[in-house]
């Protein structure tokens, strides 16, 4: 695939794990990458911006537009998880950080690049949703505010696609299921269940989603509008 050599691509959360995969990806397909996350990332061009905050990420978008003329791309890659946390004893606070990154963040970095996307006429937009949203509860582990804001994700994703079809931004979503990311890595107690569960007996490796992102960022998933690519490794078929 050669679909985004010379595309201007924004990758949010490209601090590691699926963020920073995809921004190898999309170097690698000779695209111009900036990641955007609270720290330096390790590949692409770093712009630290907080995704909660609206004005920070304004500015990132005006940056990106400034130095390279335009945003073809945007791949909404933050998020958070709670560790665990009875949906009885959560606090206020541990929800709302949950949501504001996954939820708030996420609908802040679209509309942003979206207004600018908008007014050019064309753009694409990957949001990455999970199988937690719309497609399975999680076992054992217990993560209500995660499972809700990934939800709103796939909704937020469908309608931002059909507001924005016909003036040329497509918008989409990836649906991973457990995927070898640092992110999990504290999770280790709980891997033999959740192989268990999953019909090919693995988690994915980022690079296997960064490659579905690239497709969906690309013109040659010019027709897929408000989709949501679900990859688990058949979890969710059990």
């Amino acid at each position: 695939m050669n679909g985004l050599n010379g595309f201007v691509v924004a990758v949010t959360g490209s601090g590691g794990g699926i963020g920073e995969a995809v921004c190898r990806r999309l170097l690698d397909e000779g695209a111009t990458v900036y990641a955007l996350d609270r720290n330096d990332s390790p590949a692409g061009e770093s712009l630290l911006v907080d995704v909660t905050d609206p004005e920070q990420v304004s500015r990132g978008a005006d940056t990106i537009v400034q130095r390279s003329g335009r945003v073809d791309g945007l791949v909404a890659a933050a998020g958070v998880v709670e560790d665990d946390i009875p949906a009885e004893d959560m606090t206020l606070d541990q929800w709302d950080r949950t949501l504001g990154v996954n939820l708030r963040g996420l609908f802040l970095t679209n509309r942003e690049f979206g207004r600018r996307m908008l007014a050019r006429g064309s753009g694409s937009i990957v949001n990455i949703s999970s199988m937690s949203g719309n497609h399975i509860v999680n076992v054992p582990q217990k993560q209500c505010a995660y499972n809700a804001s990934k939800a709103g994700v796939t909704a937020l994703t469908k309608s931002l696609a059909s507001e924005w079809a016909d003036r040329g931004v497509r918008v989409n979503a990836i649906a991973p299921g457990y995927v070898a990311t640092p992110l999990l890595e504290r999770k280790k107690h709980q891997f033999a269940q959740w192989l268990s569960a999953t019909p090919q007996n693995r988690m994915a490796e980022p690079s296997e989603i960064a490659a579905a992102v690239a497709f969906l960022l690309s013109d040659e998933a010019r027709y897929f509008c408000g989709s949501e690519l679900l990859i688990d490794g058949g979890y969710s078929i059990r």
